[in-house]
């Protein structure tokens, strides 16, 4: 079943197949993540939870972690 989702790419993945990326699909109102060199390992969360992430992200909340 996860092998017939239609994952895509992320956008700053650039055209370059050799390039490792973020993979995102939905399955049942969840959203499942992947990176593109190891498909098999896949992380599952909310769409809410997603959001949430990525606007502490954007807001510079894990800088720090640099």
């Amino acid at each position: 079943m996860i092998d017939q989702l239609a994952w895509q790419k992320s956008s700053f993945s650039g055209a370059d197949e050799g390039n490792s990326c973020v993979e995102l699909a939905s399955l049942a109102g969840a959203v499942l993540l992947r990176e593109s060199d190891d498909p098999g390992v896949i992380v599952t969360t909310t769409p809410a939870a997603l959001r949430a992430f990525l606007r502490d992200v954007r807001a510079g909340a894990f800088d720090i972690l640099r």
